[in-house]
């Protein structure tokens, strides 16, 4: 704690108990009271957006699904549907839905970590130890589908390279059984358990115009009330056909945030019990060109954390000119020092927590000045602005 000019400020990060990655976070107190605050990030930086432009179409998708561990299949499936579309290759629906299907499997992963860690900061480690072990449950389902508990690589440009069979697909729906039991108890806990409410509710508000304002996304978003869904907004691999119901809440607090990542479980089970019934016959590659065309093109899909944004760029060689990722916790991100002021300091850690960050996603540095010509609040305003003049 050090005092500048009568103004107490609590410094946490870049390594610290409180956060599981590195990432620097300023306090400024009035007693346990915070009145300004501040964040700091890029100590994870890798230059994997600079690696990329030294190696191959296919060697990248092996690198950039190293982004993030949890989201590693969602990277790689947003970076294949761009090189596909550059390349005008149709990826064979059983691949389409096989992608799908991981990609639900992911996202059931990523929350029921998440519910796990975000007990944990709570103080309720019960909750953190049960939810880790169901999700050991999905993790040896995914195991037994891909070969891997983390890094999947389930894709391959074109397509995938494994398929379900009849004893993979019985062995997913035993699993599916739990998780929806589970999950059902868990939002039975964290809605109704006098202690855990007492830490979530009414904490952290996020109105829908402040997400809107903040460039919030993901389920972050959809507790305060955003209707978006990249799956329902711009459908990609298998989900136009296998339609998405929005879990959306309109309190925007910490408990809604709860609430919509838990109910999105049960969606998540859902989804992958409609692709495993429509689950077509056909091949599962296509073959893509080892040079891609000339041209640039985006990419769009729903990570776990909310929308995951590729920009690629082609120069007709084997090797990519460019290649920028946008992901959901830099936007998210944004809304931390806003709704820290006024809050308790003790509240600090499930505030962090509560939009589910990943350091390592972010990959970049960035120094944003708290002062009159740029606050947080219009620096997201710009960055909006900015993508919805692009074509």
């Amino acid at each position: 704690m050090t005092n500048t000019q009568e103004k107490f400020i609590i410094p946490i990060g870049p390594q610290h108990p409180a956060l599981k990655e590195p990432g620097h976070f300023e306090f400024t107190v009035d007693g346990e009271v915070v009145t300004d605050a501040s964040v700091r990030l890029g100590y994870a930086h890798r230059g994997i957006e600079k690696a990329t432009e030294s190696r191959n179409w296919i060697q990248n998708l092996y690198l950039l699904e190293r982004i993030c561990g949890i989201c590693s299949h969602i990277h790689a499936m947003a970076y294949s549907l761009g090189v596909e579309k550059l390349a005008g290759v149709t990826v064979p629906p059983r691949a389409q839905v096989i992608r799908t299907i991981v990609a639900e499997m992911e996202r059931l992963h990523s929350h029921l970590m998440w519910l796990g860690v975000a007990a944990h900061e709570a103080g309720f480690d019960t909750l953190f130890m049960y939810s880790w072990r169901d999700r050991e449950v999905l993790m040896d389902v995914l195991e037994a589908l891909t070969g891997n508990r983390v890094n999947y690589s389930a894709n391959v440009l074109g397509g995938v390279k494994f398929d379900i069979d009849a004893a993979q697909r019985d062995t997913l729906l035993r699993a599916l059984d739990t998780l929806e039991a589970r999950s059902a108890h868990y939002l039975n806990i964290v809605t109704n358990d006098v202690v855990f409410v007492r830490r979530t509710r009414g904490v952290g508000i996020t109105t829908t115009e402040q997400a809107e304002r903040l460039g919030l996304v993901g389920p972050t978003a959809r507790a305060s009330g955003v209707t978006r869904d990249i799956r329902i907004d711009a459908p990609y691999a298998a989900y136009g056909d296998v339609p998405v119901k929005l879990v959306v809440q309109q309190v925007g607090d910490l408990e809604a945030r709860f609430i919509v990542r838990l109910e999105e479980l049960a969606e998540s089970c859902r989804v992958i019990r409609a692709c495993l019934d429509a689950l077509p016959p056909g091949d599962l590659t296509t073959k893509v060109p080892r040079r891609i065309p000339k041209g640039e093109t985006i990419s769009r899909v729903e990570a776990p954390r909310g929308e995951l944004f590729y920009f690629i760029k082609s120069s007709g060689g084997d090797m990519p000119e460019r290649i920028k990722v946008r992901t959901p916790t830099m936007c998210n991100m944004a809304s931390v020092p806003v709704l820290a002021v006024g809050h308790q300091l003790a509240d600090i850690p499930m505030i962090v927590a509560g939009i589910d960050p990943c350091f390592s996603c972010n990959d970049r540095s960035t120094t944003v000045r708290n002062d009159e010509a740029w606050t947080w609040e219009r620096l997201c305003q710009y960055g909006i602005e900015y993508y919805r003049r692009q074509p």
